[in-house]
């Protein structure tokens, strides 16, 4: 047999008596749907193998010093019954008292000893090797568990062989045969114990960690998120004043100056409701009560004012992200007309599929390149790769066509969940 050094968690269960590994067990499949530890089990507290044991014992040492009494005259009572009290009180010592491990082992081996000379002077305590035997394995560890189980079982043996009159070969193998049976079954039980602990303590390490990584996860996403939102409301709003602005000033006083500098002063005040609405949960205004079409073209229409609208299928309701993520990514591409392309004119397509609705923003501008378009910095960038990453992690597809001097079409399509 291979002796095992220690018991991973032991502080979990019971520090004595045979219920003690098994009541681990217990308690690692029974505690791993709720809280995911292992709650200690009181000092004080027995567990109900533990307690059969010990009850056990009781009830075949009492038949036993009955059944020595009936068959022995007094003055053979006396030593016997004598050891019986001793091996009883000790027994008590080991399996009720607080000990500590380095503390059990002289009181095992002084019960050991003690109950070793009581059933080879009197076979009936034999019974009782049962409790003592499992007493043993959870009151101790490694090799002194082997050893002192191993004399208890030999004690047995020796003293039913006597009682056999030292002719009965059945006598003496039979205790032998079940001890290494208990001995299999007991390290058996052990071992799976100890698996069972090993591998819920890597559960719930793993699941620290998923949970870890998926607040990170989190945490990166909210900030894409962001700053999505702030790129197609405060950033694109602001460029977009700013240019008119700077218009203005070139041409001020003329008709033309004034007019642009009211619709800057109207940028900024969309602008400015853009901005407190990130602030209460990055809510756009109208979404819900706004047909989407015309949400849409009012969207495009703060930097478009002449884009035109065109409606295909039948509109209908759509969930709050698509629309949601529709209304950003007509305002990104809007504003990038406006800035960028010197169109002469833009259009709006918004088709109603049966299972999907899908967005076109068409404009003749300049146009350009879009694999060569700049990354994201400090000067801009992040429009194309904004609306990209609000469609696709809606499971739609994006798309943008464009060419110098053909102008430039954005396309989407996003699914409609439960669509009929």
């Amino acid at each position: 047999m291979r002796s095992r050094s220690h018991t991973p968690a032991r502080d979990a269960t019971p520090t004595s008596g045979p219920g003690a590994d098994l009541a681990a067990a217990g308690n690692d499949t029974g505690n791993d749907s709720g809280s995911g530890q292992i709650p200690p089990t009181p000092k004080g507290r027995l567990g109900s193998i533990e307690a059969a044991v010990h009850l056990g014992f009781a009830v075949l040492l009492v038949a036993s010093v009955v059944r020595y009494v009936m068959r022995h005259s007094p003055a053979d009572n006396l030593v016997v019954l004598g050891l019986a009290a001793a091996a009883c009180l000790l027994y008590a010592v080991v399996a009720l008292l607080p000990l500590r491990d380095r503390h059990s082992a002289p009181w095992m081996v002084a019960l050991v000893a003690v109950w070793a000379v009581l059933v080879v002077a009197a076979p009936s305590f034999a019974w009782c090797s049962f409790a003592l035997f499992f007493l043993c394995r959870s009151a101790l560890r490694g090799a002194a568990s082997y050893v002192l189980a191993g004399a208890i079982t030999l004690a047995t043996a020796a003293g039913l062989f006597r009682l056999g009159n030292g002719t009965d070969v059945a006598m003496l193998l039979g205790p032998v045969a079940v001890g290494v049976m208990l001995t299999l079954i007991y390290d058996r039980i052990q071992h799976d114990a100890e698996e069972q602990r090993r591998l819920h303590a890597e559960v719930t390490l793993a699941q620290g960690q998923l949970a870890a990584s998926e607040r990170r996860a989190g945490t990166i996403a909210e900030r894409e998120r962001v700053s999505r939102e702030i790129h197609d409301t405060v950033t694109q709003g602001l460029a977009s004043s700013l240019l008119l602005l700077e218009a203005a000033d070139r041409g001020w006083p003329g008709a033309a100056a004034q007019e642009d500098l009211h619709q800057a002063t109207k940028l900024l005040r969309a602008n400015l409701a853009e901005t407190r609405n990130l602030v209460h949960e990055l809510a756009s205004p109208g979404l819900e009560s706004t047909p989407l079409p015309e949400a849409l073209l009012l969207a495009a229409r703060q930097y478009l004012p002449e884009v035109t609208l065109t409606v295909t299928g039948r509109p209908r309701l759509v969930p709050p992200d698509v629309r949601h993520a529709l209304l950003r990514v007509v305002q990104s591409a809007a504003s990038n007309i406006a800035l960028h392309a010197a169109a002469s004119a833009a259009a709006l397509t918004v088709g109603f599929l049966p299972d999907a609705v899908t967005l076109d923003i068409y404009d003749d501008g300049a146009g350009f390149d879009p694999a060569a378009a700049a990354p994201p910095s400090t000067t801009g960038g992040y429009g194309l790769r904004a609306m990209r990453q609000r469609v696709e992690q809606l499971g739609g597809i994006f798309s943008v066509q464009s060419a110098p001097g053909e102008g430039t079409i954005v396309a989407a399509q996003l699914p409609l969940e439960g669509a009929k």
